[in-house]
């Protein structure tokens, strides 16, 4: 099996300079200033996609990030990766048609929630934790589903189990739905022209006290014709005829001040999965990075509560 952190060894890789950034998690003081690099890998059959993994302790579980739309998976998820990797072994990676991700020809859930398996076999991880942050929780949902042999537990993060309940959610992604199937072939193309101007690898040795540059950066490898067919796809997203099925250890953090996605709907999908656990984060959808000093404790909760159950 191929080693995807062979590169960066033999490159003597190590935690890239980064502006400091100061959270305060659970009544202490985390100082991030580094950010683990990563490397371009192969998911065979699949494509290439950027991903990071971090060893954190020895024998520890395995956790995939899984990120949300519009975002990447450093973006998303580095106020979080320090905390983590104490407890983690963490991997992360840029999803289909998201930062340097695969750039297929459609964007289809099934096709992420397969690729979610096939970077669990390139690390050798058998039952990895998932953990999910809006779209990301969507496929964490998708892949315990569809294969739950080789999934160990569940953490959904400001994230929901359908779209469509009310009159006005209804007619807004059958609007979408429309346009998407109309721009369909654009969507693609942006996408893949996106893909093509892009640095090898991620930048991410950032300049002192412009975080702000680095993230817009992050933004911009996201093509925006393409989140139009994804929204389209993630529309159609309904799991409430299987979710009280699934068998895996499930957390739910829900983000109590969304306006992006109702909290009522939040804790519908926890009530709905055997056994899940729930916790609270008083934040926004984007939580994951603007509120961080309140979400990330409430995640790392998350993950113990699912870790415990393992």
């Amino acid at each position: 099996m191929a080693d995807p952190n062979a590169a960066n060894r033999q490159a003597g890789a190590r935690f890239s300079a980064a502006r400091p950034l100061r959270r305060r998690l659970g009544g202490r003081i985390t100082r991030l200033d580094r950010v683990p690099a990563g490397t371009m890998v192969e998911l065979p059959g699949r494509g290439r996609t950027y991903l990071v993994d971090i060893p954190g302790p020895a024998g520890a579980p395995t956790l995939i990030l899984l990120h949300g739309m519009v975002t990447t998976a450093m973006l998303n998820w580095f106020p979080a990766l320090e905390e983590l990797s104490r407890a983690y072994r963490v991997v992360l990676f840029d999803q289909r048609w998201h930062g340097h991700g695969i750039r297929s020809p459609r964007f289809d859930l099934d096709d992420l929630a397969e690729d979610v398996i096939a970077v669990a076999d390139l690390v050798g991880a058998e039952r990895p934790i998932l953990a999910g942050y809006s779209m990301g929780g969507i496929v964490a949902q998708l892949v315990a589903h569809r294969f739950p042999e080789r999934v160990g537990g569940i953490v959904l993060c400001a994230t929901t189990y359908r779209f469509r309940e009310t009159l006005r959610e209804r007619a807004f992604h059958a609007g979408m739905d429309a346009f998407g199937r109309l721009t369909s072939g654009t969507a693609s193309r942006r996408v893949a022209s996106t893909g093509e101007h892009l640095p090898g690898l991620p930048q991410i040795s950032w300049e002192t006290g412009r975080l702000d540059r680095w993230a817009r950066s992050e933004m911009r490898s996201v093509s925006s014709w393409g989140m139009a067919r994804a929204i389209a796809e993630l529309g159609a997203f309904d799991s409430s005829s299987w979710l009280g099925a699934l068998k895996v250890p499930a957390a739910v953090v829900i983000t109590t001040r969304d306006r992006a996605l109702p909290v009522h709907r939040q804790l519908e999908m926890a009530k709905l999965i055997p056994g899940a656990e729930i916790f609270l984060a008083r934040a926004g959808h984007a939580a994951c990075v603007l509120e961080a000093d309140v979400f990330v404790p409430a995640l790392l909760d998350a993950c113990a509560s699912v870790a415990a159950r393992l």
